[in-house]
């Protein structure tokens, strides 16, 4: 997306207090980009009053109030980097469509100036030289990393919980888990201690935490976005996205996250898919003439579904409002094709040994096999990376092979279906069921393989809310997923900001409201 042009002379800039009273007026804990950006432009905002509402937010809820526990490292220096930005704004203009705009990054994402510990204890003070490509590419655009985000740890699960970080909870409800495994990222950016982040996705890990917490999440195209840089799961599912407040920010954030990286490979795929920008093709009639298909296949039929049934529903009658043909379809032996196309277990002692042959030196831990040793993880990702370990020689196991040839199969099967109806895009709930309650082990019936299973591409968007209760005064949010064909996430967030614009259904979460306009005076958390 092209920077806006400032040339002239610079916006006369609000008293650092006054400032701090218009964020808490404005009330901007939904603040958008676009809007940030403005009010940097008309003089009411910089980046150190944002900073600093950021920053008061995360000392009030994250390990105190709700205690969301959805952050691991808050950058000692975020203040001082947010003042070397507003004076960058105020001399040269914006470096980038994400200038001043503070961002949470999963920690299992690389940073030079910051631990990557995927939240183990084992990892505690593992350091690397380098960013990661992506972080890279969001610092060049402008972003500030205010933080590293909780997760399950290594990314081994669906609840977001960590020997290094404790469990997150779920911000709209606190009982409840807040998806996995990008929980802290999702937390993080629903209650406002940023304006969007970054997450992972080797199954649904992007995804599920979007859902969970009332965001949009992308897993991009296999080959789009760079993976170097951030620790792996899997040679094949490993993907890295997007977790924003709505279409618009996540487009933009792809738009800085997207490109070729020679350090990973596959990236050569996606040279010339990437559009201009994925935020500029969104509209609010993207819906006018869509052909959309609901698989009914990953809609569940019992009652414990019911919930997520009647939000999925009211997006389609939204849908068909708008001006999109909505289709029904059933895929006769869908449920068994997806149970058969994971692949991590496979390729995950191998992914992990690579890794640390490559970073590990000098670290706390610097082999898959001492962090195994070290027995800190919580019971259930234990026995997971135990089990991991455990798989010699993955990849010509004849069982990873056939699972190979299924992913095939699933590409095919769903191409064509989509084909044959001349369907923009296919629906489904990401998860058929709530967020389960703190305390479970793992989130079951997710509709993520869908996508990790084929390499195209998914959004996931708030679709609507459970009803209510006395502990989810706005009820637990359900969210939507569109996937499409290869590189076709221009159209998928297009569909989905149509449907956001027309249904208005993201909310902030009653457990984080507002602070008082003095809270601004924090200056770290």
């Amino acid at each position: 997306m092209p920077v806006q042009d400032r040339r002239g002379p610079p916006p006369r800039h609000l008293p650092e207090r006054l400032c701090r009273v218009a964020l808490h007026n404005r009330g901007v804990q939904e603040h958008s980009i676009a809007s940030v950006h403005a009010a940097y432009r008309d003089g009411t905002l910089t980046t150190t009053a944002l900073v600093r509402h950021h920053l008061a937010r995360i000392a009030a809820y994250d390990r105190k109030g709700p205690a969301l526990l959805a952050l691991l490292h808050v950058h000692p220096q975020a203040l001082d980097e947010a003042a070397r930005l507003d004076e960058v704004w105020r001399t040269a203009g914006p470096v980038g469509p994400l200038h001043g705009i503070p961002i949470v990054l999963k920690d299992n994402f690389h940073t030079h100036d910051l631990p990557t510990t995927c939240g183990s204890t084992a990892m505690r003070g593992f350091r690397t030289a380098a960013d990661a490509t992506v972080v890279q590419r969001l610092r060049a655009a402008g972003a500030l990393v205010l933080a590293k985000a909780n997760l399950q740890e290594f990314a081994r699960g669906g609840v977001s919980i960590s020997s290094l970080g404790g469990q997150v909870r779920n911000p709209y409800d606190l009982g409840r888990t807040a998806g996995g495994s990008s929980g802290g990222t999702a937390a993080a950016v629903a209650a406002d201690f940023a304006i969007a982040g970054t997450g992972s996705d080797t199954g649904q890990s992007i995804r599920s935490p979007a859902s969970a917490c009332n965001l949009v999440g992308v897993r991009p195209t296999r080959g789009l976005v760079s993976r170097w840089g951030v620790v792996p799961n899997s040679l094949t599912q490993d993907e890295a996205g997007p977790i924003a407040r709505n279409a618009r920010d996540a487009a933009l954030m792809l738009d800085a996250m997207a490109g070729y990286d020679p350090r990973d490979p596959v990236t050569a795929l996606g040279r010339g898919h990437r559009p201009a920008s994925f935020a500029e093709g969104l509209e609010a009639n993207a819906l006018q003439g869509a052909r959309i298909g609901v698989l009914q296949d990953l809609c569940g039929r019992e009652a414990r579904h019911a919930p997520v049934n009647a939000v999925i529903e009211g997006v389609i009658a939204t849908m068909q409002a708008q001006g999109a043909t909505v289709l029904r379809l059933e895929l006769p032996g869908l449920d068994a094709l997806l149970a058969g196309v994971s692949t991590e277990r496979w390729e995950a002692r191998i992914a992990l040994e690579r890794y640390f042959a490559e970073f590990g030196a000098g670290q706390p831990v610097s082999s898959f096999e001492q962090v195994l040793a070290a027995r800190s993880a919580p019971a259930p990702i234990q026995r997971a990376l135990d089990a991991d370990y455990a798989v010699h020689d993955g990849l010509r196991d004849p069982e990873y092979l056939q699972r190979l040839a299924r992913r095939d199969t699933l590409r095919v099967r769903l191409a064509a279906a989509m084909a044959e109806e001349g369907l923009d895009a296919l629906l489904y709930p990401l998860q058929k069921i709530l967020p389960v309650p703190l305390g479970l082990d793992d989130q079951p019936e997710r509709n993520g393989a869908l996508s990790h299973g084929t390499g195209f591409p998914a959004v996931c968007f708030p679709g609507g809310f459970s009803p209510p209760t006395a502990q989810a005064p706005l009820g637990v949010p359900v969210g939507a997923e569109l996937i499409g064909p290869d590189f076709s996430e221009a159209r998928l967030l297009a569909l989905a900001h149509a449907f956001e614009q027309a249904a208005r259904v993201r909310r902030p979460p009653p457990s984080t409201p507002d602070l008082p306009a003095a809270a601004g005076h924090t200056s770290a958390a």
